[in-house]
């Protein structure tokens, strides 16, 4: 991997050559959050964004998408031509990159690739960035405060200048269009950045204990937090929407009034919802909510270790700032460990 310097002075100039590799996308303020979105002006930009309000997921697998179109004498249309036009991607977060990295192993790297996914994914360059946790951050307690791969290029704050790693050949493309904006760092360079990864992993708030959890998970199958949970949780799917490693997804036909023209349709599902589990003849396998939450809970924290050697949650904290019922993730494992009683408060315990 190569490592280069940017002085930060550089930053306008060096965001002029990213539209060359495609339509540009950056967190901007929404409202009183952040989103990714198609900034009108760089100045827009927010730099030092806690989280967006949705994941980049939503770039990659969006929220409702046309797959194909269907007609009785042309037959089916796919639209990957759509879903393969270049963008860029600037100032994600690692954990972020972690959750796409998630998400490429399951749309990516299944028995049954999704071509839509993988499209987007191979004709979008990440561009990364690190970022100060805030007290909903425990993104060092789930190991995706730094990732290695997933990313074009990183850029990581070191004062007056950006540490620069290069984790692609797209990237090195882009360096190369940059021209002399970037330099070959020094040890004073990488003193800085040491010295800031360790206040970084210092200043976090909010911690989690995760060792032998998927194990306690079991045990706690049958604890009584679940239905204390279920009564506060609205089922309301918030938290599954804002998940950077969510993937359910339903798949409908919408056909056209008084003709057999369509378009088939996926738009994003979630496991709260009480329709999730309905099947034909009216059957429901997870009716009750508190049923409902626990799946969630042990599919991210259990289930996903087992298949994949790795909990789905990246410690961003999105499920904590949406939740109308303000149920907080940190709390309820802290009580399915037995390290309180009860969830009567949603705030986790100080650090």
């Amino acid at each position: 991997m190569k490592i280069l310097k940017m002085p930060k002075q550089n930053l306008d100039l060096f965001v002029s050559v990213l539209p060359a590799f495609g339509e540009v996308y950056a967190p901007v303020k929404r409202g009183k959050g952040f989103a990714f979105d198609k900034p009108s002006l760089w100045s827009d930009v927010q730099m030092k964004y806690t989280r967006t309000i949705l994941p980049p997921k939503k770039l990659m697998l969006p929220p409702r998408e046309t797959t194909i179109a269907f007609d009785p004498v042309e037959g089916f249309q796919d639209q990957l031509a759509m879903a393969s036009k270049p963008m860029v991607l600037f100032g994600v977060h690692p954990y972020d990159i972690y959750g796409l990295n998630i998400l490429d192993r399951v749309f990516a790297q299944s028995k049954y690739p999704d071509p839509y996914y993988i499209a987007r994914r191979k004709n979008t360059a990440i561009i990364g960035m690190d970022f100060e946790p805030d007290d909903k951050h425990f993104a060092g307690s789930m190991n995706s405060d730094f990732v290695d791969s997933g990313f074009d290029l990183f850029l990581s704050d070191i004062g007056d200048d950006y540490l620069v790693l290069v984790g692609t050949s797209r990237g090195d493309d882009i360096v190369v269009m940059s021209g002399c904006l970037m330099q070959t760092p020094g040890e004073a360079d990488f003193a800085a950045y040491k010295r800031r990864s360790k206040d970084r992993r210092a200043s976090y708030k909010t911690k989690l204990e995760m060792e032998d959890l998927p194990e306690i998970m079991e045990m706690e199958y049958h604890s009584k937090a679940w239905e204390d949970i279920g009564n506060r949780c609205l089922s309301c799917g918030s938290c599954s929407m804002a998940c950077p490693t969510c993937y359910c997804f339903d798949i409908n036909d919408e056909v056209e009034l008084g003709s057999r023209k369509g378009q088939r349709i996926r738009s994003w599902d979630s496991c709260l919802f009480k329709t999730h589990a309905l099947v034909a003849g009216g059957e429901n396998f997870r009716e009750e909510r508190s049923s409902r939450i626990k799946f969630r809970y042990y599919h991210k924290q259990r289930g996903f270790v087992a298949e994949y050697g790795r909990p789905s949650c990246i410690g961003c904290g999105r499920c904590v700032e949406v939740c109308p019922a303000e149920i907080n993730i940190i709390s309820v494992i802290e009580t399915i460990r037995g390290e309180r009683d009860g969830i009567a408060s949603s705030a986790p315990k100080s650090v």
